[in-house]
């Protein structure tokens, strides 16, 4: 790569930086506050970049949207912060090494496994619609499904006493938050996914 290509995507990078940093410490923007936990659209800009810059420029902006998801649960709590940052604790639960786990790993793999999608499905077509409203709900669900997927697995006991419900209930539970916030949070991401990129790409944003 050339010293201008070189440039340009280290401008673009620390662009799609900025905002996720931006989005994530503006108050009611990237997190948005829901009774004991947060809902957030902070997957689309890193969903945006990988398309645009590719998985390996993803995989760095989904680790910034980890890196504020654990300063935000470490400095500004909700009842389950403790899931995202092994720095919190509320009474009996306790955050630990595997909050990391949770708050970094899915939101690296949304700024990677969009953009396969994409090139899976855009082989013909750059500016396809079917492989960018694909990208923005498989980035979305990625995030939704395995932050809930990883609580589930790694904090059950906590997590239903913060939120104030039984143990054999909160299957039920992380059913019901994938369905209200992370459908929604999917439909939301395909459509404002979809207009941006391909303003983007026929503005020769794109390095693919």
């Amino acid at each position: 790569m050339d010293t201008k290509k070189k440039t340009l995507e280290l401008v673009q990078l620390a662009l799609f930086i900025a905002i996720i940093l931006i989005m994530a410490f503006t108050p009611f923007l990237g997190y948005i506050p829901l009774f004991v936990t947060r809902i957030t659209i902070l997957h689309i800009p890193v969903i945006i970049g990988s398309i645009i810059m590719g998985y390996k420029n993803g995989a760095i902006l989904g680790f910034i949207f980890g890196l504020t998801s654990l300063i935000n649960n470490t400095i500004n709590p909700t009842a389950t912060s403790f899931v995202f940052s092994p720095f919190y604790s509320i009474g009996e639960a306790h955050g630990n090494l595997l909050s990391l786990v949770v708050c970094f790993v899915p939101r690296i793999l949304v700024g990677v496994v969009p953009y396969f999608v994409y090139k899976l499905l855009s082989r013909k077509d750059r500016g396809s619609t079917v492989a960018l409203v694909s990208s923005g709900i498989v980035g979305s669900l990625i995030n939704t499904i395995l932050v809930m997927g990883f609580i589930y697995l790694f904090f059950a006991d906590s997590y239903s006493l913060a939120n104030n419900i039984s143990s054999t209930a909160l299957y039920i539970f992380i059913i019901g938050i994938i369905g209200t916030n992370g459908i929604p949070e999917a439909i939301v991401s395909a459509i404002v996914t979809t207009a941006i990129c391909k303003v983007l790409i026929k503005l020769n944003f794109s390095k693919k």
